[in-house]
Formats: structure tokens, C-alpha cells, sequence
């Protein structure tokens, strides 16, 4: 797993500072991906900034 330590949601950018925002690993790479409550409650599409995977 990277040691990458993700602070903003990798879907719109908003900090992840409220509770219910998750992180984790890419399924591809295993880069951290961080998800605000927000984007994920939408099912928002977020891509991984190393490798491209996207994911709802």
C-alpha cells in the first residue's frame, strides 16, 4: 500500500475533515483514495490520481 496520505475528496475536492468521508486503497495500484460522504451518498465517480482506475 502507498504512503500516500490522501486529504481531499478525489471526487470533487473538498476537504476530508467531516465524519463519514472514508479512505482507501486503489483496487488497482493501491494508491489511498479518499471519498467525501457526500460524493459517495451520490455514487460520484471518483479516479485514482496514479493510475486511472475509476470507480463508483
Amino acid at each position: 500500500m502507498s504512503q500516500n496520505k490522501v486529504e481531499y475528496c478525489t471526487s470533487c475536492g473538498i476537504r476530508l475533515e467531516e465524519k463519514g468521508n472514508v479512505k482507501f486503497p486503489c483496487p488497482e495500484c493501491g494508491n489511498e483514495v479518499g471519498r467525501c460522504i457526500s460524493c459517495r451518498q451520490q455514487g460520484n465517480l471518483y479516479k485514482c490520481p496514479k493510475c486511472g482506475f475509476q470507480g463508483p
